[in-house]
């Protein structure tokens, strides 16, 4: 696997201009994120609780319509398989992913509330969050639906993304729909799990789970040092790479043949890291569609995480902000060197 540096500029280039001629299907938990801003004067009479005077109310996409949102800032285009209500929400949803030319085509309405969480903020500081959802597996004829928008737009898409926030779409029946169908066309997998399912993803590409969620679902601490333990852990899992998420120390890929490569960490300043997974997630299932290995999608999302977490919120990043971070570390690694 390629030292992070050692993908040469004119290939990620290539990786990054052929990625926005190939479509991306995203299934997975979408959510509209709301944010209410405001000033906090005085103290509820009714109760010993802030009252928030809203001064500006926002709305962005969340889970996996944020992973959707960034696969478009990298150029490609993208079918969202999603399942939303028949409410103000879901209506917003759509008109959001519209904005973006996003695909809404594979979007399913189902008999529960769009899900949503609003967050009220006073001085830059998050007072409370409101979730409003309902996280039950979906069944019976939903699954159905979900499953014939599943077969369509993996049929169209050159990589596939599995977005689980356990709200309740990936279901055991369409995660074995979907891989299937992506196996079956020779596209690469990139699977962001949660604990309910996590070992149902055999046959994905790319499995990402930070390190907290891995040592939760195996039950035991990961010694990233001493991997001596990863080849059971492969066994379990059945995937072809772990790429897992280590926060400021960067992302450690590590293959099926035990192959180890440790992506440091390229971010400058941090303001904010909601978001950042779902960066990586696209970046990750672009560059694999493009024709990169997983150790190049790996460098290049790692280039795109450390933007993004510059930014303040769930942000997208554009390939050239990604190509102005690899041309910055390629100067301080070449400063570093003379030194």
């Amino acid at each position: 696997m390629p030292k992070p540096q050692s993908v040469s500029r004119d290939r990620v280039v290539a990786l990054l201009a052929a990625a926005t001629q190939r479509r991306v299907a995203v299934v997975g938990d979408a959510m509209l994120d709301v944010y209410l801003h405001g000033d906090v004067d005085r103290i509820s009479p009714e109760a010993p609780v802030p009252v928030v005077r809203v001064r500006e109310r926002r709305h962005a996409l969340g889970g996996a319509g944020n992973v959707a949102q960034n696969v478009r800032a990298v150029g490609a285009h993208c079918h969202l398989v999603a399942a939303i209500g028949d409410d103000p929400g879901g209506t917003r949803l759509c008109s959001m992913l519209g904005e973006i030319d996003a695909s809404v085509e594979s979007l399913v309405t189902v008999e529960r509330p769009t899900t949503t969480k609003t967050r009220i903020v006073a001085r830059s500081q998050q007072v409370v969050r409101v979730d409003e959802e309902e996280d039950a597996d979906l069944d019976g004829a939903e699954v159905e639906r979900l499953l014939a928008a599943v077969a369509q737009a993996v049929e169209r898409a050159d990589a596939l993304v599995l977005e689980d926030y356990n709200k309740g779409v990936l279901v055991p029946r369409v995660i074995s729909a979907a891989i299937q169908a992506a196996r079956a066309k020779a596209i690469p997998i990139v699977v962001d799990p949660k604990y309910r399912n996590f070992f149902l993803y055999r046959g994905a590409t790319i499995f990402k789970p930070n390190r907290r969620e891995l040592e939760a679902a195996l039950g035991a601490a990961v010694d990233l040092e001493h991997p001596k333990a990863l080849p059971a852990t492969f066994e379990r899992l059945g995937v072809d790479n772990l790429l897992l998420t280590l926060g400021e120390r960067g992302m450690m890929l590590i293959a099926s043949d035990g192959e180890i490569m440790h992506v440091p960490t390229t971010a400058r300043e941090v303001y904010d890291v909601v978001g950042a997974g779902d960066t990586v997630t696209a970046y990750l299932a672009a560059i694999l569609s493009a024709g990169g290995s997983p150790a190049e999608a790996a460098v290049i999302a790692n280039y795109a995480a450390g933007v993004e977490v510059g930014k303040l919120g769930a942000a997208t990043v554009s390939p050239e902000e990604v190509m102005e971070a690899y041309d910055a570390a390629a100067v301080e690694g070449s400063d570093s060197g003379t030194r």
